[in-house]
């Protein structure tokens, strides 16, 4: 895939240690999906960049196509593709993602 969205995509990703593509922004997320990612990063206190895709119908396919997953939100950390909110969601209740999140170097707050 080499359009002008993916390589939006891939410079987001580049540029940026944590990743959220979702819907809505951290401060107002427009789905519960995305709001419970954000609830987790923010828990965590991990710093992100919140993408709203809702703003751009071509970034909203385009971040699907990129990774071959068919929902949003899609959280990347340091250049990988992490999973949507229920991957998320069952990485942190089980402390994997924390434990993730410290072998990329990411900062977090209330690593258990």
């Amino acid at each position: 895939m080499n359009t002008p969205v993916a390589e939006r995509i891939q410079q987001d990703i580049k540029e940026n240690d944590v990743v959220l593509f979702m819907k809505g922004t951290p401060v107002f997320p427009q789905c519960g999906f995305s709001a419970a990612v954000v609830q987790v990063l923010s828990h965590l206190g991990v710093r992100f960049k919140g993408i709203n895709v809702l703003e751009d119908p071509g970034l909203r396919q385009g971040i699907k196509d990129f990774s071959s997953w068919p929902t949003v939100p899609q959280l990347y950390v340091k250049g990988e593709f992490v999973g949507g909110c229920d991957i998320v969601r069952e990485m942190f209740q089980s402390g994997e993602l924390q434990q993730f999140l410290q072998d990329k170097g990411i900062d977090t707050q209330n690593a258990a």
